[in-house]
């Protein structure tokens, strides 16, 4: 648990693994930038066996002195996922398990905070219930970022079965008024704030919490994997924009780096937590 005085956060894993061959995740990473990365990136970072990058799917619990906040909702139970056989109608417990360790119910979520719209980060927003899908936290307000939500509701209105994480995971919040839907900058108060990220999603945000000194960045998606962090304008294979997801980072590097911010990552592995410092033109998170 990272204590930040009046705040804390906790992480709530639901799972770890390789994730695809790193040349499929990061398409334009050639060998004269991964070969001499390889002695830090294996076996934490790039599985030596199967060369799949490690990741790392959780949720960030946030307690402040008046809300407690669920920072993303990784991949779900039961949820219909074709495209990705180890996520399809998955049965797992380990997250119930990991989010009951945190001493926390569903019911006490305030606020659950959606980064952005994409499968493994909306999934836990709802839960199977008689052949319906629910929202999972019957009490919380959604905040959706209203651009986030407009396209990928547009998308998934237009094809409804390439978009099954909208269809059950996104739009049963919408239907039950959980919705709250906000610009990606809002200010929550209690020392928590959104920061806009885009670039991997058309409206990505961050979420900036505590006080100046003593403040973490729960990064979503704006990050998957360190060799981003040596290297900010590689992109990865769902970017919704690559070129403003490298100016993003290393905007937003530069910005905490030799700071005392804590950096929350929602793949790095296990730990997935550290500051930024400097690593020749680009950064490292440690």
């Amino acid at each position: 648990m990272i204590d930040l005085g009046d705040i804390t956060v906790r992480a709530i894993v639901e799972q770890q693994a390789p994730f695809m061959h790193v040349n499929d995740f990061f398409p334009d990473l050639d060998a004269e930038r991964l070969e001499p990365n390889r002695h830090w990136m294996e076996p934490d970072f790039l599985d030596t066996a199967s060369q799949g990058i490690v990741l790392c799917v959780q949720s960030y619990l946030v307690k402040t002195k008046h809300h407690t906040i669920l920072v993303d909702a990784c991949v779900g139970n039961h949820k219909p996922r074709p495209t990705r056989p180890a996520w399809d109608r998955m049965t797992s417990d380990r997250y119930e398990r990991n989010f009951k360790a945190a001493g926390v119910t569903f019911e006490e979520i305030d606020y659950v905070m959606c980064t952005h719209l994409h499968t493994d980060h909306v999934g836990w927003n709802t839960r199977l219930e008689n052949g319906r899908w629910v929202p999972t936290f019957p009490n919380a307000k959604y905040l959706f970022a209203d651009r986030e939500l407009a396209h990928w509701t547009e998308r998934a209105e237009a094809d409804p079965k390439a978009h099954p994480w909208i269809v059950d995971s996104v739009l049963p919040v919408v239907a039950s008024r959980q919705a709250e839907i906000v610009k990606s900058d809002h200010v929550l108060g209690d020392n928590v704030s959104l920061l806009p990220s885009p670039g991997h999603s058309i409206d990505h945000y961050s979420v900036l919490v505590g006080r100046s000194g003593a403040d973490a960045l729960i990064t979503g998606d704006m990050v998957h994997s360190p060799i981003q962090t040596r290297y900010p304008e590689l992109g990865m294979f769902t970017d919704h924009d690559s070129v403003q997801a490298g100016e993003t980072r290393r905007n937003l590097f530069g910005r905490f780096c030799d700071t005392s911010t804590l950096i929350c990552t929602a793949h790095f592995p296990a730990p997935s937590t550290g500051r930024v410092t400097r690593w020749e033109d680009g950064f490292w998170i440690g």
